[in-house]
């Protein structure tokens, strides 16, 4: 669908390695500050056991995951609005993504030295937010200076025009970020060619030790707190465990490597999953004997919509969907029995799929 998470924090918190993780390109991972100059652009598949238990029941000649994209940005410095460092392509690149996975630095590492001298990733935090949110307040002034000018000669579109951004700005220089102002969808309209980066939903996510993979540790609780108030979620992820788990071909070693480490699942699958959500998207399902599908939606999709992602022909030709809740296929264990207790049912064009249903499109063209 084209929809991009970006991977950004301070440079040395272990962006890249986390990328490195889940991702089919592999991102340059050192020690030294700056020593990446561009962001790395990679496919993550989205791992979801539904797949698997609806191959249980219907056998299939494959399975075939959702995906989406992740974007590793080059580490971010104190003055990068200003273009410190390599801030101005940072944030740039940030622009053109949906959402933000910010990796926090949670963990002591003498021979991996912190830019800003010591760990402390609260401070960290407002350091990043600092600097998106005067960015911001370039582009707010740059467009409230051109809408003033208008306003002054009586158009009234441009006084409506300046009160919003005014409103914008003054939540800014109050060091909130846009995403926090409460505004309407007309407001948030009107701004939406600024692609403010402020306005993105984010991801936090804690770079802990391997001894605190499983628990958490001091920083994380300083993140915790500090975040109380925000409707953000806070992932906690041992990225050098999760990249030694990574190396592993068997998976019964990857099991028992994550069992070691008291964790049930690999922290970047969690992260992986919490990204999608946060891009605001949901998976149907499509089930043959050729190919288990899952596909990605908006939430809030209609079944033509739904059936538009599978091929244009069958939006275009929507008659009806035959739809059959997760839930129940996996309680009945076949489209048979679901149809004979009335779990099949036949939707039209106003349908709005629900995460996790199966679909059989119905269509003429």
């Amino acid at each position: 669908m084209g929809l991009k998470c970006g991977i950004i924090g301070l440079t040395n918190v272990g962006k890249s390695m986390i990328f490195n993780c889940f991702s089919n390109t592999k991102a340059e991972v050192t020690n030294f500050s700056f020593s990446t100059d561009k962001s790395n652009l990679g496919t993550v598949q989205v791992p979801d056991p539904r797949l698997q238990a609806l191959y249980d029941i219907q056998p299939s000649e494959r399975i075939i995951q959702t995906v989406m994209d992740i974007m590793d940005l080059p580490g971010l410095a104190k003055g990068s609005a200003q273009g410190e460092g390599i801030g101005n392509k940072f944030l740039g690149d940030l622009r053109n993504n949906d959402a933000v996975i910010h990796v926090l630095r949670c963990f002591d590492d003498a021979n991996l030295p912190h830019i800003e001298g010591s760990v402390n990733p609260v401070r960290d935090k407002e350091i990043v937010d600092f600097e998106l949110i005067v960015k911001d307040l370039e582009s707010i002034d740059k467009k409230l200076d051109k809408v003033t000018r208008a306003a002054k000669t009586g158009d009234k579109d441009a006084k409506r025009g300046q009160e919003i951004l005014t409103k914008y700005k003054t939540h800014l220089e109050n060091f909130q970020p846009a995403r926090t102002l409460e505004t309407d969808e007309s407001e948030k309209d009107y701004v939406k060619d600024l692609f403010l980066l402020t306005t993105k939903p984010v991801l936090y996510v804690c770079n802990v030790d391997d001894a605190s993979a499983a628990t958490g540790n001091k920083y994380t609780k300083a993140v915790q707190d500090a975040l109380k108030n925000e409707k953000a979620e806070i992932i906690i992820i041992a990225a050098k465990l999760e990249s030694d788990i990574a190396e592993l071909d068997n998976e019964d070693e990857r099991l028992e490597f994550l069992a070691d480490a008291g964790l049930s699942e690999p922290g970047v699958n969690k992260l992986i999953r919490a990204a999608y959500k946060l891009l605001d998207l949901e998976t149907f399902f499509t089930v043959g004997v050729k190919e288990i599908r899952a596909w990605t939606i908006y939430r809030g999709s209609t079944a033509p919509e739904a059936a538009g992602v599978i091929h244009s022909d069958l939006q275009r030709g929507f008659i009806r969907a035959e739809v059959i809740k997760y839930d129940d296929y996996i309680a009945l264990r076949s489209e048979v029995k679901c149809k004979e207790a009335g779990k099949l049912k036949l939707e039209g064009k106003t349908y709005v799929v629900q995460d996790g249903d199966l679909l059989n499109i119905r269509f003429n063209v």
